[in-house]
């Protein structure tokens, strides 16, 4: 008998007494307690929760390139599972707009200032990023792809097989796959089978999710990368980025819709199944907010940052009448100032806030995803930090539209702000680190040993077919 088995598969014994001496014998201290019985059903042990998250050696560096700030992190994990953030830098963009590089010259400028000031407080260069994908109007599809596997066993070539025929069907002229993600696959008529190597099957059908962009989008941005001496390590896509930084695994399991409310756009993931199951972008942000206060009250795009930001509400109270503000007036040679009413502030801002989330609500309502569209929403990114957006939000997304005007289930979704977990030394420690949330996630997905949502026959989704020959072109050239 094996010195190592905890008890003698006695014949003498009963099934239920071996069971009782089993359950009496372990050292698992977690029990589910069974209804209409004194008994006790032990929890099956949890490989998944017991191992810690496991980091790449060394440093890592990403760049959040936005419309409003540019953001640097340089940092590591740590054996406790936090990041660490060794330096940072950000300042203001140059040369963005929404999302996209359109002036080569300034988004170098800004790029450069803002990778030095990472460099000089973590004390080490860098010359490869992490970089979020924003620009190129990033597009999501779904693609059902079939593969004959004969009967034989699957292997990591099939799935390879299979991911790259999902590509190729994929294939839009003038746009590059940037991630294309399995969500779960079907063994013959398995569904649902995360790793389907080593079975043994007929035919094997992936469900794949994948994200593509314009290419002369992410030629520019390569272009300026290479001109601030930096090379592209991988693309990530932001939306996806902010659910890694604010979400937790339950969420990204049961069905969590991540809205990262940035300067130039607003772009939303849907996560369900622990997958990344959709993206979208929306050409509306926080500065054109801002845009509406300084036409409507004719001031300057500083000024009205600064009233957006310290006096602005998406859902103002009724006492706030009373409220009295001074605005600087543009266009005058002697400085002339006049005075509103905190509430007219707000009737500015509250039509394009609920723009914004009108147009979220289409773009979840439209998905065909179901019930994994219809969960929690998390709001973050630096618009999620205007006073008064929880509430509005709740009552714009908590009922999908084909239920508030049509029968339909009887659900709502709720909603809370979001900001990173689990990452120490941002610019911002507190609420307001929600504005770093696509930065934060792509220090986490480039520091993970085992990349989250990486492609499986491109782990890392950086730049791939026609996209790296031009790519190398032109670094021969810069």
């Amino acid at each position: 008998m094996n010195e190592n088995t905890p008890f003698p598969a006695s014949p003498d014994l009963s099934l239920t007494d071996r069971l009782h001496k089993k359950r009496t014998s372990t050292t698992t201290g977690s029990t589910l307690r069974m209804s209409g019985g004194d008994g006790s059903l032990p929890l099956p042990p949890s490989e998944k929760n017991k191992r810690p998250h496991t980091w790449r050696n060394g440093y890592s560096a990403v760049l959040d390139i936005g419309s409003t700030k540019i953001t640097c992190l340089i940092g590591k994990g740590e054996p406790n599972g936090m990041l660490r953030v060794a330096g940072y830098g950000w300042r203001r963009s140059a040369g963005v707009r929404n999302g996209a590089i359109t002036e080569l010259q300034e988004a170098e400028a800004a790029i450069r200032a803002t990778v030095a000031q990472a460099e000089n407080m973590a004390e080490r260069t860098i010359d490869k990023v992490v970089v979020n994908l924003s620009c190129g109007h990033p597009a999501s599809r779904l693609f059902n792809v079939r593969w004959p596997i004969g009967g034989r066993v699957v292997t990591e070539a099939d799935i390879r097989r299979v991911v790259t025929e999902g590509r190729v069907q994929a294939t839009v002229q003038g746009r590059e796959v940037i991630h294309t993600l399995p969500i779960d696959f079907t063994v013959d008529d398995t569904e649902g089978v995360s790793d389907p190597r080593g079975h043994l099957c007929e035919t094997l059908k992936a469900r794949l999710h994948i994200i593509d962009a314009a290419t002369t989008a992410l030629l520019n941005l390569e272009t300026v990368l290479n001109r601030a001496e930096l090379r592209m390590e991988a693309l990530v896509s932001s939306p996806l980025a902010s659910g890694l930084s604010v979400l937790d695994a339950d969420e990204r399991d049961l069905g969590t819709t991540v809205v990262d409310m940035g300067g130039g756009t607003t772009s939303l993931a849907v996560f369900g199944e622990g997958q990344i199951l959709h993206t979208a972008q929306i050409g509306v942000g926080g500065l054109h907010v801002t845009r509406d206060i300084a036409r409507g009250l004719g001031t300057s795009l500083d000024n009205a940052e600064r009233l957006k930001t310290v006096y602005g509400s998406a859902d103002l109270a009724s006492d706030v009448e009373d409220d009295v503000l001074t605005v600087e007036l543009l266009g005058n040679d002697v400085p002339h100032f006049e005075q509103i009413s905190r509430a007219m502030l707000g009737r500015i801002i509250r039509p394009r806030m609920e723009e914004t989330l009108e147009l979220v609500r289409e773009k979840l309502d439209g998905a065909g995803l179901g019930m994994a569209a219809s969960g929690r929403i998390v709001l973050t990114g630096g618009g999620s930090l205007l006073d008064g957006i929880r509430p509005l939000a709740e009552r714009i997304l908590g009922v999908p539209v084909s239920v508030g005007r049509h029968s339909g289930p009887g659900f709502t979704r709720s909603v809370r702000l979001g900001r990173p977990k689990n990452i120490a030394g941002l610019p911002e420690d507190t609420a307001a680190a929600a504005g770093f949330a696509t930065a934060a996630g792509l220090l986490f997905w480039a520091a993970s040993a085992e990349r989250p949502f990486s492609d499986v026959e491109f782990r890392e989704a950086a730049p791939s077919g026609f996209l790296q020959k031009l790519v190398a072109f032109i670094r021969e050239r810069v």
